[in-house]
């Protein structure tokens, strides 16, 4: 698939996406990772039906993504969504559902479910304008699953969130898998989403540099790393010496230094009671 863009008028041509191909099997989490302006968003467009691909084509569970039978079974969160802020949460979630084609019962049930889901609770009734960033991320999820979609399209979705606001967010992609559902991931923050994906695949102005399962991402065979509990010094020093005598050495011994995000996650800790989005 290729996608080039008009720029200015003396008729030149900007390519976003180079001769792109990929296949995201049913079930994974798929991570669409590169820099910004590596084409991350324009395959998302192309995927969402919102704009045509110059040369190939994009199938979405065996339709062209331009058909209403594709994307009526895509739920997507968008980047930088806009909402309107005089609604409340569930009139919020309410109104796309309706979008979607729900209504009566179904409908009502299905709000309570994906609002209950979210944790979101507690602020249903107050106008979605007096939500925190991260309660807006929830709503955004909630939004995107309320019609059940097959597919779910997360454009960065934990961008500008916290260490808590982004392990919340895992959690929920993490239920979306566990659910069987197919989620597609975009991010240049590669660490905070290689913990969720079944595969990845790193663009570069606009092409595929990467397609691989996360189990085969390539490993750095010159250096090993051992994970021993409870070692004392007088141990340490016997494994220095055992080593010494075959050439090596221990470049590093010591605690391991937790990385900040649990850190902040260890000090910030509140009662399961308390929800962290209020």
């Amino acid at each position: 698939m290729t996608k080039d863009y008009a720029v200015g008028w003396r008729g030149l041509r900007l390519r976003a996406i180079d001769r792109l191909n990929l296949r995201v099997e049913r079930g994974q989490v798929y991570g669409l990772l590169g820099p910004n302006g590596s084409g991350k968003s324009t395959t998302l467009r192309i995927i969402l039906g919102l704009h045509e691909p110059t040369a190939g084509q994009c199938r979405v569970f065996g339709f062209p993504s331009s058909r209403v039978e594709a994307r009526r079974r895509i739920g997507y969160l968008p980047e930088a969504p806009y909402y309107y802020g005089y609604l409340t949460g569930r009139e919020l979630v309410k109104f796309h559902g309706r979008m979607a084609g729900l209504h009566g019962e179904r409908l009502a049930a299905r709000v309570e479910e994906v609002l209950a889901w979210t944790g979101l609770e507690a602020g249903v009734d107050r106008r979605v304008e007096t939500y925190s960033k991260g309660m807006l991320q929830r709503l955004g999820l909630a939004q995107a699953i309320v019609h059940e979609p097959e597919l779910v399209i997360l454009d960065e979705p934990t961008a500008g969130l916290d260490p808590a606001g982004v392990e919340a967010v895992t959690g929920l992609i993490l239920d979306l898998k566990d659910d069987g559902r197919t989620v597609l991931i975009t991010s240049h923050l590669l660490a905070q989403i290689e913990e969720v994906c079944d595969r990845i695949a790193m663009l570069d102005r606009g092409r595929l540099i990467m397609d691989c399962a996360v189990s085969d991402l390539p490993a750095n065979d010159s250096r090993k790393l051992l994970d021993v509990s409870g070692l004392p010094d007088r141990e340490i020093a016997d494994l220095r010496a055992w080593l010494a005598a075959r050439g090596r050495a221990v470049e590093a011994a010591g605690p391991p230094r937790p990385r900040l995000d649990e850190i902040f996650l260890q000090a910030a800790a509140r009662p399961e009671r308390e929800n962290p989005w209020e």
